[in-house]
């Protein structure tokens, strides 16, 4: 399992990729079973009113969130610069330059 995480202004959007054997969750909408890289993660935009505030740099505004966005991929490679460029259209989404994002991706390592 592999925690793709996008930062800039403060703020920051960690998703989740799943690899082979590793059980990725099952709900309406999930890609099935048959994928062996699943990559999970919010999908945002932003709002005038209702949602929750953010602070980004030095701008505040509110950002609403959309049912988590679930993909399959056949290789890691695809499903990792899929992953990258969904962090950086969520900030792009709130204004932020995706060359001001700074994309990080660790491994999850068990306790």
């Amino acid at each position: 399992m592999l925690l793709v995480r996008g930062s800039a202004g403060g703020a920051g959007l960690t998703g989740t990729l799943y690899e082979p054997g590793e059980e990725s969750p099952s709900y309406r909408g999930a890609p099935d079973g048959a994928s062996p890289y699943v990559w999970v993660c919010d999908a945002f935009y932003e709002v005038e009113s209702g949602g929750q505030p953010q602070r980004i740099g030095d701008r505040e505004l509110r950002v609403a969130f959309e049912s988590p966005v679930l993909r399959g991929f056949d290789d890691r490679e695809t499903a990792l610069e899929a992953a990258r460029e969904h962090v950086r259209t969520q900030f792009a989404r709130l204004g932020v330059p995706s060359d001001d994002v700074i994309v990080t991706v660790k491994p999850v390592v068990d306790a």
